[in-house]
């Protein structure tokens, strides 16, 4: 692995672990097994311009991650039910998601760009699914398909902080079941 893809990766595992404070040019260079001036040689900006290719990275990894899922086949309840149930280190929480929580992170409109990006492209993506689905007859057509990819997307995210919190990823797997068991009364009976 080339030196700026050891910085990159690093600074992406330190952010999910310490969040941006706690990321500091030390601990990534440490991290990396690469010196001051190789940091600096390949991100001369420091550690914004690092956090901000790790921010990317893990968000086009997110990206994927969720359209190998969602692009699948099956119907549309289906590929929802394979995101949703798909495995997850639920206990680590979502390392995008994990970012809305760091001020740092929040307080910059480059660093936060990413991360809204990919959460809206999240919400747009299963608005698109679900829109399908009701075209096909799958779901009701009453169903306000904005307002479930939402749901989903909350799901996903608050169950990593409730699985968090108890230390158990049970909490996470009632809340996508719950909203599963929901979302299938919304199917057709022919679907």
């Amino acid at each position: 692995m080339s030196t700026p893809e050891r910085l990159i990766e690093s600074t992406r595992e330190l952010l999910w672990e310490r969040g941006y404070v706690g990321t500091s040019p030390k601990a990534i260079q440490q991290h990396s097994g690469a010196g001051q001036g190789s940091m600096y040689h390949h991100f001369a900006g420091g550690k914004p311009d690092l956090a901000l290719a790790a921010i990317r990275r893990t968000a086009e990894e997110m990206r994927a991650t969720a359209e190998g899922v969602l692009g699948g086949t099956g119907s549309a309840y289906e590929r929802i039910e394979a995101y949703l149930l798909r495995e997850r280190d639920v206990l680590r929480g979502c390392p995008v998601g994990r970012l809305t929580m760091d001020p740092d992170v929040i307080a910059s409109d480059e660093l936060r760009a990413p991360v809204t990006e990919t959460l809206d492209w999240l919400r747009n993506r299963i608005t698109g699914i679900v829109e399908e689905g009701q075209e096909r007859g799958e779901f009701a057509a009453t169903l306000d398909a904005r307002a479930i990819a939402a749901t989903v997307v909350a799901t996903v995210q608050g169950g990593y902080v409730l699985a968090r919190a108890s230390g158990s990823p049970a909490a996470f797997d009632t809340g996508v079941r719950g909203l599963l068991a929901l979302l299938f009364t919304a199917t057709t009976p022919s679907s």
